[in-house]
């Protein structure tokens, strides 16, 4: 399915369905009211953010010399990452600083209280309520460039094929120098135009994505489904389609969470981020369900393979990434101290990993980084780090409940704004999901709208459906099926 989000960026482009803004804001108030999203932060929390960026606590080692750049979408402020690649003998050296939280924050304090209330970001697409305060997460500490920033520094030297072979990390001090968004990347890529640390990063991306191939890993090939508030104050809804870049950038990502996760087993000591394989028959009625719409899958071919096939733009494609987000489920963290836990890896990925690149907007990768600098240091990992992990599950699972369903209610909200003069129109859209004989889930493109369609029809069809009700205050977009869209082509 195509993943729905909220995108705050006020530099937008000139893409998507452009949605009425009367009403908007009320309606996004009422989903923080409904929902109880945190609001302002109370004074001593922002008394101790002022106090810390005025004088936080540094570290000795200075690698300000190293010109590293940032790579985030379009207005982004609260920037947790800062990277810089370069040749190292036949192979790579990465070297990846996450933004460092402790030198601005004291276990036990107003901030740390508040950021375990909140346990992270949530995005709206009329603005953010944050985890930490701006002054700390868009200001002292985020890695903005032309600014010296205390950070934990990753060392990642990586063999020639993209495995890695040493990990270090220490805290120091760091400036980015270049700040790019994923298309301004992209465009020097494919204008020849780039950098070395740009064209390494697609060196080492793709051969990192090779590796994950290897290991049976599984990439979704997803649209992303969402809202953005343009420079002109307009919203638009839309299906935005992904760059090379961003799975490349991704793939740093994920190295140093599959890094961080194999220091914390051998230390015995951390929280992974989990999730069990898909059940075995769950991925032989998949198997059986590609059949079923007509999409070949060799037996030779693994599960991520065949998902890094599929095209989005194809009706029975569509139905199937649709279909694979099903087997994705189970997802937690686990805490350990002591006995490893006996389930370590997490099944997408097909390795042990663990969050630790997004302090930032994420309780959970603080205590991450800290094991790791003090496992890597030869240190004691510290009691407050150690004390917190086993709360650590309860409260990011249920940050995740709150920011999943504000996204799902704002975007339901945008749907119906965009589409309530609309009612009775039809729509070509495709058939993404059945809900019984008689509804559907479908996907409309423009405007980019997932929503419960009434009627029988098959999987994968291409339709046109009517519109029957789009109401903003309810959030409710519903569709009826009406004549088949020309040239249609059901599945038998």
């Amino acid at each position: 399915m195509a993943r729905r989000r909220i995108n705050v960026s006020p530099d937008a482009v000139e893409e998507g369905h452009v949605v009425p803004v009367d009403g908007l804001e009320a309606a996004f108030d009422a989903v923080r009211a409904e929902m109880k999203v945190p609001a302002d932060f109370p004074e001593d929390v922002l008394e101790e953010a002022r106090a810390a960026v005025a004088a936080p606590r540094l570290p000795d080692r200075d690698e300000t010399d190293l010109p590293m750049l940032t790579i985030d979408p379009p207005g982004s402020m609260d920037l947790d990452q800062a990277m810089h690649i370069a040749r190292d003998g036949s192979g790579f050296l990465v070297r990846y600083a996450i933004a460092d939280l402790p030198a601005f924050l004291a276990p036990d304090g107003p901030m740390d209280k508040e950021a375990w209330q909140r346990g992270q970001t949530v995005y709206l697409p009329d603005g953010r309520a944050p985890l930490h305060p701006p002054t700390v997460s868009e200001g002292g500490a985020s890695l903005l460039p032309g600014r010296e920033r205390p950070a934990y520094l990753w060392d990642l030297r990586l063999d020639a094929q993209g495995r890695t072979t040493e990990v270090q990390v220490h805290r120091a001090m760091v400036r980015s120098v270049d700040r790019f968004d994923y298309e301004q990347v992209q465009q020097r890529l494919d204008e020849g135009t780039a950098d070395e640390r740009l064209e390494l990063l697609r060196e080492v991306g793709e051969r990192r994505i090779a590796l994950e191939r290897e290991r049976g890993g599984a990439g979704l090939p997803m649209p992303e489904q969402e809202v953005t508030l343009d420079e002109r104050g307009r919203y638009r809804i839309g299906f935005r389609p992904l760059v090379p870049v961003e799975e490349w950038n991704a793939q740093i990502s994920l190295l140093t969470g599959m890094a961080a996760a194999a220091m914390m087993l051998r230390g015995g000591v951390g929280i992974l981020r989990t999730m069990p394989e898909a059940d075995r028959e769950a991925v032989a009625r998949f198997r059986r369900q590609a059949g079923a719409l007509g999409v070949p899958w060799p037996a030779e071919t693994s599960y991520g393979d065949f998902l890094r096939a599929l095209d989005r733009t194809n009706p029975r494609h569509l139905a199937l990434i649709h279909d694979a987000t099903m087997l994705f489920r189970g997802a937690g963290y686990t805490p350990f101290d002591g006995a490893v836990p006996e389930q370590t890896e997490q099944a997408a990925v097909a390795a042990p990993y663990a969050h630790v690149t997004a302090p930032l907007r994420r309780l959970v990768d603080r205590f991450g980084l800290a094991v790791c600098e003090a496992l890597s240091s030869g240190a004691d990992v510290p009691d407050w780090v150690r004390t917190a992990l086993p709360a650590l599950p309860e409260v990011m699972e249920r940050s995740d409940q709150l920011a999943g369903s504000v996204d799902r209610a704002c975007l339901n909200v945008v749907e119906a704004a965009a589409l309530r003069t609309n009612v009775g129109q039809t729509f070509p859209a495709a058939v993404v999901e059945l809900r019984g004989d008689d509804e559907s889930l479908v996907q409309v493109e423009d405007p980019a709208i997932l929503a419960p369609c009434a009627g029988r029809a098959e999987l994968g069809e291409e339709v046109r459906v009517r519109l029957v009700e789009a109401d903003m205050e309810r959030r409710v977009v519903r569709f009826e099926l009406a004549d088949p869209a020309p040239g249609a082509d059901p599945v038998s």
